[in-house]
């Protein structure tokens, strides 16, 4: 395709010839309109001045009958500018005036025509047009009063020299800015397709440019940048799930196939091969827990891990959590302590359940990695209240703190990873996966997920937004 056939199929040149043809239309019409206007103004101009004139030689004839009126008539033809007279009798016969023919049948139709004539002192050769008013007088006298027209063919032929010249102009500048306007745009999209072209190549760092100038096409590239970054975060998180899985579930893999081997070349009894049994259906089920996990974390982040949100109460809802992990806490020698007032509601769209889960996942890991050395420091404690955001949103606040070694700040951004195992929790069961659900439940009701210095120990808090209608009531 040339380049002008390009141009000529972009929607912003078509767009340019649209506001043309309408421009171009409007404006016809607003000068045509005030053409016939003036048009009208000038014709009922000249009706009433040969209406004035003809009631004047109509009072002249009453006082001194047809001689008086051919006397005025003759004096009044002679004046310079005058207008258009002339006074027959009842037989056509020429008596006075400046008009020296007009159709025959004219003079026989009394009213207002328009007529041509020619004028009487045989100056011009051709007719010209005019407005005349015929008037019987008594004893079948013809008398006619006009004026030339001459002067309103004149403005109507400006008028029509300057409607064709200013549509002309206007259609030649016209076509010059859409020319201009739709290079223009036509260039930053070739310049995003290019783009779009090496990111489908591979190259997934590419980003479309960006103006500056808050435009529509600035708009659409900074969400399409926005759309890319999440889609790089995803595939970034893709690549490390799978490097995850291929390095920390080889293990316990192949934990489980020597098991296995070693039951089949060392057992004797029904006992050792049941032991065996269980050693290996224990292992099995972590690992189908740790896929469920990975299955979960996935949903969340496509957004389709949840049936259709339903309101619920997140302060009852951590009401339930804790008091359903006091019994495991108090044999950790860990007490619970709620710190949630009694008649506080925290109104959430979402998923309990998940909510409730993540909750769990929090609480479950302060008791296994949050108890410090000193047993009468170690206890976990869980509050929940309401706060404004930086935007005047009211949000739910939850948190789980404890007392234990805590993550230092350099790590924190780490261990919100699948996977991720510091150094001082490698020597105690899990996968490192708790703390990237609880991530993935807060990003998918729309909050936050934070990892502060408990001062000692670790604080997570989780920041979901209220409910807007309950938010407004509040």
């Amino acid at each position: 395709m040339t380049a002008l056939g390009k141009l000529f199929r972009t929607t912003a040149f078509k767009l340019s010839a649209m506001y043309l043809l309408v421009f171009v239309l409007f404006a016809g019409f607003i000068i045509g309109y005030v053409a016939w206007n003036t048009r009208q103004v000038i014709d009922n101009q000249i009706r009433d001045t040969i209406a004035a004139e003809i009631r004047g030689l109509e009072e002249q004839y009453r006082v001194g009958g047809i001689r008086r009126l051919v006397s005025i008539i003759d004096r009044r033809a002679r004046e310079p500018g005058a207008s258009l007279y002339l006074v027959t009798t009842f037989a056509g016969e020429y008596l006075t005036g400046n008009v020296d023919s007009v159709p025959l049948d004219i003079l026989d139709r009394p009213g207002v025509h328009e007529t041509f004539y020619s004028p009487g002192d045989g100056t011009e050769a051709h007719a010209r047009e005019a407005m005349a008013h015929v008037f019987v007088l008594p004893g079948g006298f013809r008398m006619l009063v006009g004026r030339d027209v001459g002067e309103r063919e004149r403005l109507d032929q400006v008028i029509r020299e300057a409607l064709l010249l200013s549509l002309g102009l206007v259609t030649v500048l016209a076509c010059l800015g859409g020319w201009f306007i739709t290079r223009r745009v036509l260039k930053r999209v070739d310049a995003m397709t290019e783009t779009t072209r090496t990111i489908m190549a591979g190259d997934l760092g590419g980003r479309l440019a960006v103006a500056g100038n808050g435009d529509e096409l600035d708009r659409l590239a900074l969400n399409l940048n926005a759309m890319l970054d999440r889609i790089g975060e995803l595939m970034t998180g893709m690549k490390e799930v799978s490097d995850n899985i291929a390095h920390d579930l080889k293990t316990p893999l192949t934990r489980l196939r020597n098991r296995a081997e070693e039951a089949l070349r060392t057992a004797t009894t029904p006992e050792e091969y049941a032991r065996a049994l269980d050693t290996t259906i224990e292992e099995s089920d972590n690992l189908i827990r740790v896929f469920n996990a990975l299955l979960t974390i996935a949903r969340l982040e496509a957004g389709d891990a949840a049936p259709a949100a339903a309101p619920f109460d997140a302060a009852e809802t951590a009401r339930s959590v804790a008091e359903l992990y006091e019994a495991a806490a108090d044999e950790a020698h860990a007490p619970v302590t709620i710190d949630i007032a009694p008649d506080l509601a925290l109104p959430v769209n979402g998923n309990r359940e998940l909510v409730g889960q993540a909750l769990a996942n929090l609480i479950d890991n302060a008791l296994k990695y949050g108890l410090p050395e000193d047993a009468d420091d170690a206890h976990i404690a869980i509050t929940a209240r309401r706060e404004h955001d930086g935007g005047g949103r009211e949000m739910a606040v939850i948190s789980v703190a404890d007392h234990g070694p805590g993550i230092p700040e350099s790590d924190r951004a780490r261990a919100l990873e699948r996977f991720a195992r510091l150094e001082s929790s490698r020597t105690k069961p899990g996968f490192g996966l708790g703390l990237s659900l609880v991530a993935a439940v807060v990003r998918m009701h729309g909050g936050t997920l934070s990892l502060e210095d408990n001062a000692p120990g670790l604080r997570v808090v989780m920041t979901l937004p209220l409910s807007p209608e309950q938010e407004a009531t509040a």
